[in-house]
């Protein structure tokens, strides 16, 4: 995984607790893959739950682009100060106790998606320096909000499964026919072999 620049590694990618590490390598990735400069190349996601996040991230902006376009008005009067300030405040009021049902798998992806959306507002406004601190603020978050509510649902499994790529309908009919017609060759073979040895 590349980090930021200036990118200095939280204790979150060195905890001991994998939904925690996981937690904090998605953070960190996502942020990476969102503000990505254009011709520098990011590599892929450094697991499967970083892999189903990017998914799901370009799924949600791609189908709601409308939702997106008021984020620059949210975060019009953000500073390197206020970047951390802002996102965690946003985050507590969507998941204040009085609105709180069992953890969604889509709430869970807003988080790193709205930290997205703040890194890129910063990024565009000339405060790069302040990615690192969104990644950590945003990993940190996740591990005091999001883990404690996940780990005894099979920790990142579900968000693996929720969102991660599906084959599409054509690629599973192809692999179907593939291995028929593999089957069929070894039975005409294997039939051609049987009426040799009879006679």
């Amino acid at each position: 995984m590349v980090l930021s620049d200036s990118a200095v590694i939280g204790r979150g990618l060195t905890s001991p607790d994998p939904l925690v590490r996981e937690a904090y390598m998605m953070a960190y990735d996502y942020i990476n893959y969102v503000t990505v400069k254009p011709g520098v190349p990011l590599g892929s996601a450094p697991s499967r739950a970083s892999a189903a996040l990017r998914h799901a991230g370009d799924e949600l902006l791609n189908r709601f682009p409308i939702f997106f376009r008021r984020w620059p008005r949210v975060f019009q009067d953000v500073s390197e100060r206020t970047a951390c300030a802002t996102l965690v405040s946003i985050l507590d009021e969507h998941f204040a106790p009085s609105r709180r049902r069992e953890l969604a798998w889509s709430a869970v992806l807003s988080v790193f998606v709205l930290a997205g959306q703040l890194a890129l507002h910063c990024q565009e406004r000339g405060m790069s320096a302040v990615l690192p601190q969104i990644q950590e603020c945003v990993g940190s978050y996740v591990e005091r909000v999001v883990c404690p509510e996940i780990r005894d649902r099979g920790g990142w499994s579900g968000f693996i499964t929720r969102f991660g790529e599906k084959q599409n309908l054509e690629d599973q009919v192809k692999r179907a026919c593939c291995w028929s017609l593999l089957l069929l060759c070894v039975g005409i073979l294997s039939y051609f072999v049987w009426t040799k040895r009879k006679t």
